[in-house]
């Protein structure tokens, strides 16, 4: 049995100005009171309340949320939260969890049946779960008693448990009326929510403020803080004032806000590996991208050394697949230096002033900070100049998913995207955005890939149960994301975070998605 502990710019090619602008609303606060914009850049995910449709903001919803198990704060293993241990089968088809002691926050107790109830949700889309396809091996859920859970699978899959980490348990007393395909855009998840967290949900103003209070009578004992508070703004900008004002006491930032911070003993910094690969994405349902040669081109066109150095400050590692891992990249895959001459030549040869030449091409993207519109206007100018015209286009995470979710999208709308994909800390993770049985509405293989060698490449590594075999697995998922380009893969960054230090036994992890991880909120506290 595995025991779970609970406590387990030389190339800067344009740039932004950036408006700072304070919430006209200000959240109430105390000694007791911490604010952050924990919504605020790539892990977050303003406005959404319901954590099937969450593809970032856990940071937040952790907090009153809870799954059954998670990464621990260094994002190495998986630990229990709502399971205190768990067993895996032989074969690997089937996994048993004891649950721990918990309640939720209307007094009713968390039972197995709450966590079969909660993972059929997920595995239904007319839920709106960003999770159903993740999902599509279990066979069955059982309850033997109210303590015991038991998963089994009808074929052996690598990445249930990092799926597990995302599945944050819902109260099946407060939800089971609803219909299942009235639940996505219910009023419960922004006006009443109930976890098992150890703060409780008060209000949303809207468009200003979240407020939770401290659960009295969590498992773990009554948090040292009375109240948590997100703050929302409209830039990441108006956060880092708000930040340096003292009216929040963290918030995200960029690599290049970074400088300002360090050495100031009034703030720390808190830097770390992001698990997330940069991309640009060609929409294989364009025809403009059908020929591999102009897929190449892309590669050849952008100096992402460049970028990497000016821009990120070095901060980043380039990848040629989804992995930057040694262990997961073998090596002779193609490197993809910058040769503008190759890419002009490569374009030329698949005939691109018939296919589109000049024309548009739309780039769409909900990374809004001025990095990355610097890393946009780098994109654009360098892709330019070997003849392929894109126009960014940044919207905030909704309005991005409403477009490229879409079961019968405007493929006019993202020719091209640039994002990020969670690539770690396990890396059957990315089968989800390149998987052929991933496509919307099934998935968020977003770019519509359908590559036969590259599904059969991530089934052989899904399926591997063999542990000193997964590896090998990985690399040949690579080889054929290498070769094929499903997408322009970029880099892999840092990612930052700034808290005050009057914070104290505050956890923040630069997790993709903003996580879930074992942050112990319950723990932090502010000093007067």
């Amino acid at each position: 049995m595995n025991r779970l502990s609970r406590l387990s710019s030389a190339i800067a090619l344009a740039a932004i100005a950036s408006t700072v602008t304070i919430p006209a609303i200000s959240a109430p606060a105390s000694a007791a009171t911490l604010s952050g914009g924990f919504d605020v850049g790539p892990g977050g995910f303003q406005g959404n309340f319901n954590p099937l449709a969450a593809t970032g903001g856990f940071t937040w919803l952790s907090i009153y949320y809870e799954p059954l198990v998670s990464y621990d704060e260094k994002l190495q293993k998986v630990v229990g939260v709502l399971a205190s241990s768990y067993e895996v089968s032989a074969d690997q088809r089937s996994y048993t969890f004891k649950l721990t002691d918990a309640k939720w926050h209307d007094g009713q107790a968390f039972t197995a049946k709450d966590a079969k109830f909660t993972i059929e949700l997920a595995k239904n889309p007319k839920t709106g779960s960003v999770l159903a396809a993740r999902l599509t091996a279990i066979s069955s859920i059982e309850t033997p008693d109210d303590k015991t859970l038991v998963i089994k699978l009808s074929t052996p899959s690598a990445s249930l448990m990092d799926t597990m980490t995302k599945i944050m348990m819902l109260p099946e007393h407060a939800l089971s009326q609803i219909p299942a395909d009235q639940l996505a855009k219910n009023s419960w998840w922004s006006t009443e929510p109930i976890g098992t967290g150890p703060f409780k949900f008060i209000r949303y103003v809207a468009d200003q403020y979240v407020e939770l209070s401290a659960n009295a009578d969590y498992r773990g004992g009554k948090p040292a803080l009375e109240k948590l508070i997100d703050r929302y703004f409209a830039d990441p900008a108006a956060a880092i004032s708000a930040l340096r004002a003292g009216e929040i006491q963290f918030t995200y930032v960029d690599s290049n806000d970074v400088s300002t911070f360090k050495g100031n003993a009034d703030f720390r910094v808190i830097e770390g590996e992001s698990f997330v690969v940069n991309y640009l994405g060609f929409n294989h349902d364009s025809p403009i991208w059908k020929d591999l040669r102009v897929r190449q081109a892309v590669m050849y066109a952008i100096n992402r050394p460049a970028i990497v150095q000016s821009l990120y400050g070095g901060a980043a590692k380039q990848a040629n697949c989804a992995y930057v891992a040694d262990h997961l990249v073998p090596k002779d895959v193609e490197p993809y230096g910058y040769d503008p001459e190759r890419a002009r030549q490569l374009l030329k040869e698949a005939g691109w002033d018939k296919i589109n030449r000049d024309k548009p091409i739309t780039l769409l993207t909900y990374y809004t900070t001025p990095l990355a519109a610097n890393v946009m206007a780098a994109l654009q100018a360098m892709l330019a100049q070997v003849g392929i015209n894109v126009t960014p286009r940044a919207v905030d995470t909704p309005t991005f998913n409403s477009i490229v979710l879409n079961p019968k999208p405007d493929v006019a709308q993202f020719q091209m995207i640039y994002a990020g994909l969670q690539n770690g800390p396990d890396p059957s993770s990315i089968n989800a955005g390149l998987n052929e049985k991933q496509i919307p509405p099934a998935g968020a293989n977003v770019v519509r890939a359908r590559m036969p060698d590259l599904t059969t490449a991530l089934d052989a590594a899904l399926g591997e149960t063999d542990l000193t075999k997964r590896n090998a697995r990985y690399q040949d998922v690579c080889k054929v994301m290498n070769g094929e380009l499903p997408w322009a893969t970029l880099w892999v960054a840092n990612r930052y975070g700034v808290v005050s230090s009057k914070a104290k036994d505050f956890v923040w992890t630069p997790a993709p998605g903003g996580g879930p991880y074992q942050a112990h909120p319950e723990k932090w506290s502010l000093a007067e």
